[in-house]
């Protein structure tokens, strides 16, 4: 089971570094744009790389994508978002694609290493898109707490990525990674944030590694 703990102070920036880079950014803005943006961060190679890979899944992409949107979960502290969160995980969302979108402001940020775009409706549609094309995956909660800095609520999550992918090849994708929450003054998550214990290079990589048959663990 995952620990739950409660975190104040400066410690906080060493242990999840992306706060540093989100720490005030507020998904406020009323106008919405539906589209995903490569990371501008990531090198010009991965962009094209990135890009490409989204294109080929939306293209081979064997089921249609609809949105189904969950009725509104009311939640009225960090705690309810926390428990809601966790239980996302217990449902594997980021492999599964069922997550509690009511949580999510509307036009909440959702960015990691290699791409960025606002707007909980696309992530949903994302998410499925992703789905068929995992095998044997598993999403572990290691470690979820609660983080206030400089006024600001966040939720702090550290988990384990395993899956194969259904590619003739069946490359196996291994990622321990870390997603930073960050709510606003009505509990809502208006920015989550990826990031991963290897560069987004290595992750693409991971894909193209034809020798990669293990088992997941």
């Amino acid at each position: 089971m995952a620990k739950v703990l409660w975190r104040t102070g400066p410690p906080v920036t060493s242990l999840y570094p992306q706060l540093q880079r989100i720490h005030g950014v507020k998904c406020c803005s009323t106008k919405r744009t539906n589209y995903a943006a490569v990371n501008p961060q990531t090198p010009t190679p991965l962009r094209i790389a990135v890009s490409a890979v989204t294109e080929l899944l939306r293209l081979f992409s064997p089921t249609s994508v609809t949105e189904e949107l969950a009725d509104e979960s009311p939640v009225s502290s960090v705690d309810d978002v926390l428990n809601i969160i966790q239980s996302d995980y217990m449902n594997a969302y980021f492999v599964t694609g069922n997550f509690t979108p009511s949580i999510y402001a509307e036009d909440c940020i959702f960015e990691d290493p290699t791409i960025s775009f606002r707007g909980r409706e696309l992530y949903g549609r994302n998410l499925k898109l992703l789905v068929p094309f995992f095998d044997s995956a598993s999403i572990t909660l290691q470690k979820i707490e609660k983080v206030v800095a400089a006024d600001t609520n966040f939720i702090a999550a550290t988990w384990k990525l395993r899956t194969e992918l259904k590619l003739p090849w069946r490359p196996l994708i291994c990622i321990d990674g870390s997603t930073l929450y960050e709510l606003d003054e009505n509990f809502k998550i208006v920015k989550h944030a990826e990031s991963w214990d290897v560069s987004a290079l290595e992750a693409i990589g991971q894909i193209f590694n034809f020798n990669s048959r293990n088992s997941v663990g």
